[in-house]
């Protein structure tokens, strides 16, 4: 779901709102963090969930059909109860909004692009002001403020993020020029403004220009220690550097400076990535319990979908996705995460329909690549035409990120290696590789190794992909398939069992091929 990037995952960028005010992610002497859900309850039912999903997926059983909207609907009646006083409380926030803007207008309408004075018109002209659900009318506002007041610094930072938000939602890399050039216009008006430097750091890390996106970073930080853009941006690029132990400590210092909804989600998936889940899954609850915006409540709801997805808990992921798409029924994460957990419960009519909605409106490469999967399993008249449509838009998609100065090489390694050019996966995982050492890349390096017959230099990197704990099932089968076509068969039995034990249903061909690939293995013991 920079915010996780397209690295095979969801990024997990939120939707532009204000920062929560809450306290640390601190936990009690029990080990518990204030306000979270006990871990050990939590376990439990998911170790239920999973099983009974598991169950679904080896029989074929297909639940309700309905029961997602019942889902909604529950969660939508109980969210009633609290509604007139957040409304009150929304309101009162609006009013001084307004007032604020006012006083600005008012202090600074006198200047215009003819001043010899850069200034920032109004401290409300901030990220806040986008937190609405319909961004493009809050870059409309921007847009029509900065032509009033073109020196405003401020103005120009916040709408170069809000372009940077607009192409990462809507799968439009049209916009990064855009936010390049208005975050330029705004180092030009002051150049050491933090807002500005925080927003290269975001636009850097969209483009995967992680290093660039680490040194934007700290510039900013040099200027604000307590800039939360700047901190968020921080972690992403370290970890997405593969720096691991360092973004952990950027975790820490960002949580002690500017605890809230931004930084709980990244500490959350720097536990995450090394293994610790109950400490991620607590945190999320903590993230969610302080969450008061739709924005932020649909955001941080996504991210315990997918993390109960991840450990192949599949009805609770679907409730948590019923809880992010109650506060906002076109939040487009949320959509695919429900689809992909139908579709990993056996409700694969219902999962296509619903990526069939997702792609029409903004087709990304994770779930054009799904949606492909599935016409393939399903095995219909016209459905290999109709996967194979798929894929080549994720060409097209690739090659317009490209052309708007996004780094795409691993979201070409991951689609190339299984639907496309296998020659063209392995030259993009290589240079991906020589760029930065993650998880993800070792593994896209290693899956594109093996796709082109180089199963021996592919396997140190398939064992590195699994190295740090980090409970993804996809990596898991490549390794199975990677050690059972270097002649390891008990290993290969070893990551395989691993991979559709934690989700059965990760992918709707991998786990179809990892459970036949074991059925072989058994068969020659």
């Amino acid at each position: 779901m920079a915010p996780r990037t397209n690295d095979g995952e969801p990024e997990r960028e939120r939707p532009a709102s204000l920062p929560a005010a809450t306290a640390p992610v601190t936990e009690t002497a029990s080990g518990e963090a204030p306000g979270a859900t006990p871990g050990e309850a939590a376990d439990t039912a998911d170790a239920e969930d999973t099983a009974g999903n598991r169950a679904a997926v080896e029989t074929g059983e297909t639940p309700e059909s309905d029961a997602d909207a019942d889902r909604v609907a529950a969660v939508r009646r109980v969210a009633a109860a609290g509604r007139r006083w957040r409304s009150v409380q929304l309101g009162a926030c609006a009013a001084m909004l307004a007032v604020g803007l006012t006083a600005g207008a008012i202090a600074l309408g006198a200047v215009r692009d003819g001043g010899a004075t850069p200034v920032a018109a109004a401290a409300a002209l901030s990220p806040g002001l986008l937190a609405g659900a319909d961004l493009s009318t809050g870059i409309a506002s921007l847009q029509a403020h900065l032509r009033d007041q073109p020196r405003d610094f401020g103005g120009w930072a916040t709408l170069g993020l809000a372009y940077v938000e607009q192409a990462r939602t809507q799968g439009d890399p049209s916009r990064y020029p855009q936010a390049e050039q208005a975050l330029e216009r705004s180092v030009a008006l002051r150049p050491d403004n933090d807002q500005a430097l925080a927003g290269r750091a975001a636009l850097a890390a969209a483009r995967h220009e992680f290093g660039a996106a680490l040194a934007h970073a700290d510039r900013a930080l040099k200027q604000n220690p307590y800039n939360e853009r700047a901190l968020c941006s921080r972690i992403d690029a370290l970890v997405e550097l593969g720096r691991y132990e360092e973004a952990s400590a950027a975790a820490r210092t960002a949580d002690e400076r500017r605890p809230g909804v931004p930084v709980f989600t990244r500490y959350a998936y720097v536990h995450e990535l090394r293994g610790d889940v109950t400490t991620a899954r607590r945190v999320l609850d903590q993230a969610l319990a302080a969450s008061t915006t739709p924005g932020d409540i649909a955001y941080v709801a996504t991210q315990l979908g997918q993390l109960a997805w991840n450990q192949g808990a599949y009805d609770t992921a679907l409730t948590h996705y019923a809880r992010a798409l109650a506060a906002d029924e076109n939040y487009l994460p949320a959509l695919e995460g429900r689809a992909r957990a139908q579709a990993a419960s056996g409700r694969r009519a219902e999962a296509i329909q619903g990526l069939e909605n997702v792609v029409a409106r903004f087709p990304l490469p994770g779930p054009l690549v799904e949606l492909g999967e599935l016409y393939e399993a399903r095995g219909g008249e016209g459905d290999a035409a109709k996967a194979e449509a798929q894929y080549r838009l994720v060409d097209a998609w690739t090659a317009l990120a490209r052309a708007n100065g996004v780094n795409a090489d691993l979201d070409t390694a991951l689609a190339a290696a299984d639907h496309g050019d296998k020659a063209a996966a392995l030259r993009a995982a290589r240079a991906e590789w020589d760029r930065r050492r993650t998880v993800h890349t070792a593994d896209a390096l290693a899956w594109a190794l093996h796709v082109n017959g180089k199963d021996d230099e592919a396997l140190p990197y398939a064992r590195q992909a699994t190295t740090t704990g980090y409970g993804n099932a996809a990596l898991l089968y490549h390794r199975g398939v990677i050690e059972r076509a270097t002649g390891r068969p008990d290993d290969a039995r070893t990551h395989l069992t691993a991979a559709l034990k934690l989700n059965p249903g990760f992918s709707v061909l991998g786990a179809r091929e990892a459970r036949a690939a074991l059925k072989t293995l058994e068969a020659a013991k």
